[in-house]
C-alpha cells in the first residue's frame, strides 16, 4: 500500500507503515488541504491524517480519492495512532482503502464509501 502522511502524523508512524513492507511519504510542510488531496490522487497515496476536515465527505468526497484514513484517537500520541492503525489493518486486511473514507477511533473503526 502506498500512503501519505500528513505533517500531522509523526515520523514514526511512517517508519512503522515502512517496516511493514508499504510505502509511506510525508506530505510538505504548509500544503494546503486541496492541495495535500491533489498530491495523494496524483501518487495514487492513502491519505493518513489527523486532520479531521478530511472527514467531510462533501468536500472531499471518498469516491474522487485513492482513499482517506482520518484518525481521531486522543491523546494522538505515536504509539496510539500506531496501535489505532494496526488495529485497522489486521483486522481487515482486505480492505480497499480507493474510493473509502475510514474515520480510525481508538475502539474501532468506521469505512464510509
Amino acid at each position: 500500500m502506498r500512503v501519505l502522511l500528513d505533517e500531522n502524523i509523526p515520523r514514526r508512524v511512517g517508519e512503522w507503515i515502512n517496516q511493514r513492507g508499504h510505502e509511506a511519504a510525508r506530505v510538505p510542510a504548509g500544503l494546503k488541504n486541496g492541495a495535500v488531496i491533489e498530491l495523494a490522487r496524483r501518487e495514487a497515496r492513502v491519505l493518513v491524517t489527523r486532520d479531521q476536515d478530511f472527514a467531510d465527505r462533501f468536500h472531499y468526497p471518498p469516491a474522487q480519492s485513492p482513499g482517506l484514513i482520518v484518525l481521531r484517537v486522543h491523546p494522538p500520541t505515536q504509539d496510539r495512532l500506531i496501535a489505532a492503525l494496526q488495529r485497522l489493518l489486521s483486522e481487515r486486511p482486505e480492505v480497499r482503502f480507493s474510493g473509502h473514507l475510514i474515520v480510525v477511533e481508538e475502539q474501532g473503526y468506521h469505512v464510509i464509501v
